[in-house]
């Protein structure tokens, strides 16, 4: 089973177009939780009991468990035996390198940690992107248009009569010859992303920047063409619970975000459903 057929039929069960993104800080977990052996872990398996019948999947950020070495991996590989087969597993790395190195990562990634998917930066080109399509039941969800404020700085440079972020969409596209290629909208682009599904559909989308960045979701869903996106939500569901909850509180604040993230999803495509119906 491919990307795309496996998020249709986790969408379908679960009616959710959620990701949870798992970017666990010590810091910020309730306190209870580090008494435990192995934090991370412990907090990440209980988002997933409480989360997975809810959700599409999960996104894990390398960076929350590489910066806490062999405990960290070790949590890591814990978590993805955790999060259930039929659910999508992303990798969010930012990786790109040339291809022997590219070839490397996508090893890791997509051979020993079974990922679905990874984030990638195609900075470097198509050699640095031509080892993870080789995986043709993978996709790589490509940076095109991110959410954060120093997107501007490259991203939305002119070449020509187009924006930098469309060359780098084009080409990408261009490389995809399993129709394994996605990208990366935050979602503060709306117009963007009119744009963009309105001419590719089927293209897979991952979309951050719902939550805890307080981007308009309304807005979002009804500027979405698409039936194959994903939209990631960390800090706004992981951290909905204070530092001091205990067990007992933990549990309610955590399905209430969920369940309030998804139901609200599910009412907008519902709305934007029946105005496309009538107009």
């Amino acid at each position: 089973m491919n990307y795309s057929e496996k998020l249709q039929k986790i969408v379908s069960k679960n009616k959710s177009n959620v990701v949870i993104g798992l970017d666990t800080d010590l810091n910020k977990i309730p306190e209870y939780f580090l008494k435990y052996k192995d934090p991370v872990f412990e907090f990440n398996k209980k988002i997933i009991e409480i989360t997975k019948k809810h959700v599409a999947g999960y996104k894990l950020n390398m960076a929350f468990y590489e910066c806490l070495e062999e405990k960290g991996i070790s949590a890591l590989k814990q978590t993805l035996a955790a999060i259930p087969n039929d659910l999508l597993k992303i990798c969010d790395a930012k990786r790109g390198d040339i291809d022997n190195t590219a070839e490397m990562y996508a090893v890791t990634y997509f051979d020993k940690y079974d990922f679905d998917a990874i984030t990638l930066n195609a900075y470097m080109g198509k050699d640095s992107i031509a080892p993870f399509l080789k995986r043709k039941d993978k996709v790589v969800f490509i940076l095109a248009l991110t959410s954060n404020s120093g997107h501007t700085d490259f991203q939305k440079l002119n070449i020509g009569s187009k924006y930098l972020y469309e060359e780098i969409i084009e080409k990408s596209l261009s490389w995809s010859k399993d129709n394994n290629v996605g990208f990366v909208f935050g979602a503060n682009h709306t117009e963007e992303i009119n744009n963009f599904t309105s001419s590719n559909p089927d293209v897979p989308l991952l979309i951050p920047g719902i939550g805890a960045q307080s981007n308009d979701l309304k807005n979002l869903i009804s500027n979405l063409h698409s039936n194959s996106f994903v939209i990631n939500s960390s800090r706004g569901i992981i951290y909905s619970a204070e530092k001091n909850y205990n067990s007992n509180e933990f549990e309610p604040a955590v399905r209430l975000s969920i369940m309030n993230l998804k139901n609200d999803i599910n009412k907008y495509k519902k709305e934007n459903s029946l105005h496309n119906q009538s107009t």
